[in-house]
């Protein structure tokens, strides 16, 4: 992020405009736009919308809005209609640099004409409860609102500069949040800040300075939570002792047959797949937790696990298969207090799993 705003493309865009605002969505907005004021001042004109229950300690405080995530609500359409009146308020002259990340899609919502939040939250609903992946959800996202997929860009002549930290397939900046300030046009510069796969890498630089083996998983974990898994447990059983396999994307969990009242996600999921397929002839521990650290509605980042973690289980009353298909893994990830809490950490690049072979 800051190395981004050092560059001499973007230090050049800056020094030559008019008017610079500044403008910062998503999990990692906060963040973000501390950084960002550093280097143009505290009086820069902005607007900075995150998810309720962040902190927005050192930022000014006029220039926040909170709004809902992981559905939109009222504050959601207040922050979505504030943003337009703020991009409609600058001109050709005057450049608005633009801070997104995951998240943004649900903390800015403006439907499209004729259609309400409470319709537009039930279409999306239905399609997340499928096990849809991120990208059609920002897809069906774009679809229905005025202001994603580069229409709030639109609804202003200054130039735009869009810092994106990605957390979908291919690092898309378009898709990320469902793009509203990425429309296309020749002027505006747009570049990708940080991702899973730098995650990764950073990890893996930590992994040798501690005297491990780092092996990057070359697929982007994706599909159903608890079938990647077991997937990654089979690899990891495969190396060496002293290697960590790291691996990094999202996953999914189909919600058609969950109990009511349930709680977990799919870091939790992925997790107690793989515990299923760890034997104790293959010492295997694994961490799979959500870099926002609020992994689907378990109130944890993610779990811990390894070839204990299904005899622990049933020795408590409790089966992982049926607490799989029912969607209720919380309970027992708490019960083997094997969670991992962190609380939100304020930025979001997707999941990650990290499975060290002793």
């Amino acid at each position: 992020m800051a190395r981004a705003l050092e560059s001499a493309t973007v230090k050049r865009a800056l020094a030559s405009s008019g008017r610079v605002g500044l403008f910062a969505a998503g999990k990692a907005a906060a963040g973000m736009a501390r950084v960002a004021l550093a280097h143009l001042g505290s009086r820069a004109p902005a607007l900075l919308v995150l998810p309720r229950g962040h902190s927005a300690r050192g930022l000014p405080r006029r220039a926040v809005a909170f709004a809902a995530h992981p559905e939109p609500n009222a504050a959601s359409l207040r922050a979505g209609r504030r943003a337009v009146r703020f991009f409609r308020s600058f001109g050709r002259e005057d450049t608005i640099l633009c801070l997104l990340s995951g998240g943004a899609s649900s903390l800015l919502a403006v439907p499209r004409e004729g259609l309400t939040l409470a319709q537009k939250r039930r279409r999306i609903r239905g399609l997340a409860r499928t096990g849809a992946p991120i990208g059609a959800l920002n897809r069906l996202r774009t679809k229905l609102s005025a202001i994603k997929g580069g229409r709030l860009g639109r609804s202003t002549a200054a130039r735009l500069i869009t810092l994106v930290l990605s957390d979908v397939p291919g690092d898309r900046a378009s898709l990320v949040g469902s793009g509203p300030t990425v429309r296309g046009r020749r002027r505006d510069l747009v570049r990708v800040v940080g991702s899973n796969r730098s995650g990764l890498e950073a990890a893996a630089r930590e992994a040798r300075r501690i005297g491990l083996k780092p092996v990057l998983d070359p697929r982007r974990i994706a599909g159903e939570a608890a079938r990647a898994g077991r997937r990654l447990a089979r690899r990891a059983a495969t190396l060496r002792p002293g290697s960590v396999l790291l691996a990094g994307g999202e996953t999914t969990v189909s919600l058609k047959d969950a109990t009511p009242g349930g709680r977990g996600g799919r870091c939790l999921e992925l997790a107690l797949g793989a515990a299923e397929e760890i034997h104790h002839d293959h010492p295997i521990t694994l961490l799979a937790a959500g870099s926002d650290g609020l992994d689907g509605n378990s109130g944890a980042a993610g779990a811990f696990a390894d070839g204990s973690t299904v005899p622990r289980a049933r020795a408590t009353g409790m089966e992982p298969a049926a607490a799989l298909a029912r969607h209720d893994t919380r309970r027992l990830f708490a019960a083997l207090e094997d969670l991992f809490e962190t609380g939100p950490t304020g930025t979001n690049v997707g999941d990650w799993v990290f499975l060290l072979r002793t």
